[in-house]
């Protein structure tokens, strides 16, 4: 069984303020240990549940030299490799050659989530909502749509309990979820002992890999049309001269394609 490991920071277990998530900043490499060894749990739920090849792929986009680079190599579990991409959602060569499972680890709610801790889609500063065919989504959504473009369904969310009920929503009440914080607000939240939580995600990526066929890949349909709302009008403006996107109003743009992938590489990169 091959497993895609897919992570981002800013639902884990300790991390809740934005400084935490930011490459250089003083708090920043104490949250890079809390969140490799986030993955390192779902790693080993995964061999537990007779994964063969696991494959972590960093989705944090941190800045500077840590963006998609944020976990510590030096602790992460050796039964694993793991994927240092220059722009997210670019590597997608572990769901080509054909992969069984997907595993979200530390997912955050999408942006306007009232109680979901740092709550933002793709860019905090520029993202107001995105859609997918008419379904708001987050960066589950967009995972769950990337994995699906080769019927890789996403069998499990980890973050605070906003992602994860996000997670249900979009994929169904069989996906399994673990919440490792109640959220408060975008910068507080009551959180589980990372010990504690580690434990809950080794137990939940073993259970969630029990069944592969839980969980459908999850297909936005086609043809696909994105629509992204901007908070401002700048980021449209930049993509004003990109073959395939329209701009629908002062902040707003859509783009159209067969195939959803198709959409998201016309706008996105």
């Amino acid at each position: 069984m091959r497993v895609h490991v897919i992570s981002d920071l800013e639902g884990v277990s300790g991390v809740v303020k934005g400084g935490q998530t930011h490459g250089g900043e003083p708090m920043f490499d104490e949250a890079r240990k809390l969140y490799t060894e986030e993955i390192n749990a779902a790693v080993r739920g995964a061999k537990a549940a007779g994964a063969t090849e696991i494959v972590v792929m960093d989705c944090h986009g941190a800045g500077k030299e840590w963006s998609f680079n944020s976990l510590v190599p030096d602790l992460l579990d050796p039964d694993c490799e793991f994927v240092v991409q220059e722009d997210w959602t670019e590597y997608t060569a572990f769901l080509e050659e054909g992969c069984d499972a997907a595993l979200l680890v530390g997912m955050h709610a999408k942006a306007g989530s009232r109680f979901g801790v740092m709550n933002h889609t793709v860019s905090g500063k520029d993202y107001f909502d995105l859609r997918f065919n008419g379904t708001s989504v987050g960066e589950t959504g967009i995972h769950a749509a990337l994995c699906g473009t080769w019927d890789c369904p996403v069998l499990l969310v980890t973050g605070d309990d906003v992602a994860c009920a996000e997670g249900r929503e979009l994929l169904g009440n069989s996906l399994t979820t673990v919440a490792v914080k109640t959220g408060l607000g975008s910068t507080s939240a009551r959180q589980i002992p990372p010990l504690r939580a580690r434990q809950m995600i080794e137990d939940g990526a073993k259970q969630a890999l029990s069944d592969v066929t839980a969980v459908a890949p999850w297909d936005p349909g086609s043809p696909c049309e994105i629509v992204v709302e901007f908070k401002h009008t700048l980021a449209a403006d930049r993509l004003r001269f990109r073959p395939g996107v329209e701009r629908v109003d002062d902040r707003t743009i859509s783009v159209t394609a067969d195939t959803w992938w198709e959409a998201w590489k016309a706008f996105y990169f």
